[in-house]
């Protein structure tokens, strides 16, 4: 694991040898570049190494920032920075949490609210990892990635500075899970450096696959303690921030400006003198405490609470980040929070806790199709529609109106890995019982009953409202048309009211035509597991010979025939390997769906941007139809992609196209994940250069 270790083309292993026993893996580096440069790389499997001299995993995936370049840092596994290192001890909690060198509170505080629910814990850091039994220097994690739960696994080497963790860190010395689940989350976004600032309700997100929504405080109604206690009752998970002064500074009271703090609870208090409602609020950090009325150490009013009631909430007098407040002074020192909405798929069974009821659906805006762009354009009607139909109405005596309240959340997907976050919003409107869709007349007719009032280029909007029986039009769409991209949209509504989701594009219907191109190309989703399983190996696994197969049989009998005689195996080396994140030129069935997904989305560019309908790109098509994959790019690399992409007549095939889009799109993602500080420029160590460019 190269992760300090910097060498130059014109290094020679008298250069290598040079390097010190204690710098990182010292000798290790060596021996990997020696058997990098002997041809010795593949084990006797044809897999890429991926464990030391000792046997212990290394992760050579991880991106490694500038940071951990520098000098002094060493990457060190826990068994070498003490005697008995283990994962977890007397179970994980939020004071297991000590924020490093990152400006990363957002995170912790999203581990800090996790910490609070058992079962989501345990989804995210699984049970049963240890540095005793089974250990091989690998610890895996799970993080929500767009309706799914995705694994990531990683090594157990730290960066440390005179053997001291360098980021987060457990005041409990032989404590290692929180560390580890930090650095797993920065494999996943790419690296330490995209952890540092951040918002909680994004990690709240990954790591719980709720639906947050970010509120004013000093604009919600007089009854804040109600608020937060039926959100609290619903499994929520709560941030909370005062973003009025200077990064890392704090007010009088000890309150830190622009540091996330998580909410965990809310109390009605028996005192002395009545009763009085108080917020119990942690800060990831684990000090610098709130100094003010109900503090732990200099707060007089717990002198009027009885043991057995300060017993009851927990109450713990030391400096541990953890504190009450009244209520009056949580509105007064905060001024945002963070509400991460919880459904029946992912809230625990804790009794009491009433989650919402979600519904998932997954789409694509496509150029000329279905990237119809704001309410101001004409093709607006194209954009996707959802058909919600709202059944029952909540339980709710104090009003004699019948509503259903629900929360719509629209996500735009891998976005901000590929560095072109859009300005999204959601409308709603409402339908007769008649209808299915809305037309460009009827759009123009009616107005939106719930709308976003500003587009926004986070990587979610979330829309909460209350709306009478009956059914409505959902319309997710981009600021401005013909706009590439994939969202995911998801509808919470209170448990027992039933809400039923169809999409119904009106191209469908008034076009009578396929809804998206390549349905016409392609085959269904059904019929390609068919061939994956027909043409994979016994082990389901697909190497590029497969893959061959696979879209040679694909291609044919759609309105795409005769353009397999384009597709070469060096075109499905390279989709294999580009999609590969193992390093063993394979493709499991995940895998093989998400290259499939890629390809049904370029197909549908290809397809609007094919004009003459010839199977091929002219050379001028080949600049707008990569811009609607969301990919600009300069004339001198346009001039390339002629130069090296391209049949003899300057065009580009089918299948040329599909190669093309994973390239460019791969190494723009790789770039970027190594470009952690967002200046244009990375660096890169002899061996990732290497493996960058020999392996791809």
């Amino acid at each position: 694991m190269l992760k300090s270790l910097s060498v130059s083309s014109e290094s020679s292993f008298d250069d290598v040898d040079s390097v010190s026993s204690d710098e990182l893996l010292g000798s290790q580096s060596r021996r990997w570049l020696a058997e990098l440069m002997t041809g010795d790389l593949p084990s006797e499997s044809g897999e890429l190494r991926t464990v030391d001299r000792d046997g212990l995993f290394v992760d050579y995936q991880f991106p490694v920032g500038e940071l951990e370049l520098q000098s002094g840092v060493r990457w060190k596994r826990p068994k070498e920075l003490c005697p008995s290192p283990h994962f977890i001890i007397n179970g994980a909690t939020h004071r297991d949490i000590r924020q490093g060198k990152l400006n990363d509170c957002w995170f912790l505080a999203a581990i800090a609210s996790l910490s609070v629910h058992r079962s989501l814990l345990n989804k995210v850091v699984p049970p049963g990892q240890s540095f005793q039994e089974g250990y091989n220097g690998s610890f895996t994690f799970k993080f929500w990635q767009y309706g799914v739960w995705e694994e990531v696994r990683i090594d157990d080497l730290l960066p440390t500075r005179d053997n001291q963790l360098i980021y987060l860190t457990s005041p409990d010395m032989f404590e290692f899970w929180s560390p580890l689940l930090e650095k797993a989350y920065a494999k996943l976004k790419g690296g330490y450096r995209a952890l540092d600032m951040g918002f909680p309700h994004e990690a709240m997100v990954d790591m719980t696959g709720g639906v947050t929504e970010v509120l004013n405080i000093a604009s919600l109604p007089r009854g804040l303690t109600s608020i937060l206690r039926h959100v609290l009752s619903k499994g929520a998970l709560i941030n909370c921030a005062n973003c009025q002064g200077s990064l890392a500074k704090m007010n009088d009271l000890g309150i830190m400006y622009r540091h996330a703090y998580s909410v965990t609870a809310v109390e009605e208090v028996k005192t002395a003198h009545g009763t009085e409602e108080l917020v119990r609020i942690l800060n990831p950090w684990g000090n610098t405490e709130w100094l003010g009325p109900w503090s732990d150490e200099n707060g007089p009013e717990w002198s009027s609470v009885s043991p057995e009631e300060q017993k009851r909430l927990q109450r713990v007098i030391a400096e541990d980040g953890e504190f009450w407040m009244s209520i009056a002074d949580f509105r007064q020192q905060f001024e945002m929070m963070e509400v991460c909405h919880l459904s029946e798929n992912f809230c625990d069974s804790r009794s009491g806790v009433e989650p919402w009821y979600s519904i998932m659906l997954h789409g694509n805006w496509v150029p000329g199709v279905t990237a119809g762009g704001s309410s101001k354009e004409d093709g607006f009607w194209q954009n996707p529609q959802f058909c919600l139909n709202l059944l029952e109405a909540d339980d709710d005596d104090t009003t004699s109106q019948k509503t259903c309240s629900f929360v719509l959340a629209l996500m735009q997907k891998h976005q901000r890995r590929r560095g072109t976050n859009m300005a999204i919003a959601l409308h709603v409107y409402p339908i007769h019982s008649s209808q299915t869709y809305l037309s460009f007349d009827n759009l123009k007719a009616t107005p939106p009953v719930l709308f976003c009032p500003n587009y926004s280029t986070r990587r979610e909007v979330v829309l909460r409202g209350s709306l009478p029986l009956g059914r409505y039009i959902i319309i997710p769409f981009t600021a401005k048309p013909d706009q590439q991209g994939s969202f995911l949209l998801r509808v919470l509504t209170e448990e027992g009211n039933t809400a039923n989701l169809v999409q119904k594009p009106a191209q469908d219907i008034l076009l009578k035509e396929p809804s998206y191109p390549h349905q016409s190309a392609l085959p269904s989703n059904k019929d390609i597991r068919k061939l994956f399983l027909a043409h994979s190996n016994k082990k389901e696994l697909c190497k590029p010979v497969h893959l061959h197969l696979i879209l040679t049989e694909a291609i044919q009998g759609g309105v795409l025939t005769g353009c397999e005689k384009y597709l070469s195996l060096e075109h499905c080396k390279s989709m294999v390997v580009l999609m590969d994140t193992q390093g063993f030129a394979r493709l499991n069935w995940e895998e093989f769906q998400s290259l499939w997904d890629k390809i049904k989305r370029w197909t549908d560019i290809f397809m609007v941007f094919d004009k003459n309908k010839t199977r091929h790109l002219e050379y001028q098509e080949v600049a707008p139809a990569l811009k609607a994959a969301g990919i600009v790019v300069d004339d001198l690399v346009i001039h390339l992609v002629g130069l090296r992409y391209t049949e003899p007549d300057m065009t580009i095939s089918y299948p040329g196209f599909l190669y093309l889009l994973m390239k460019l799109e791969t190494m723009m993602h790789k770039f970027h994940a190594y470009d952690i500080a967002g200046m244009g420029m990375i660096t890169l160590s002899y061996r990732q250069w290497l493996h960058m460019t020999m392996y791809n």
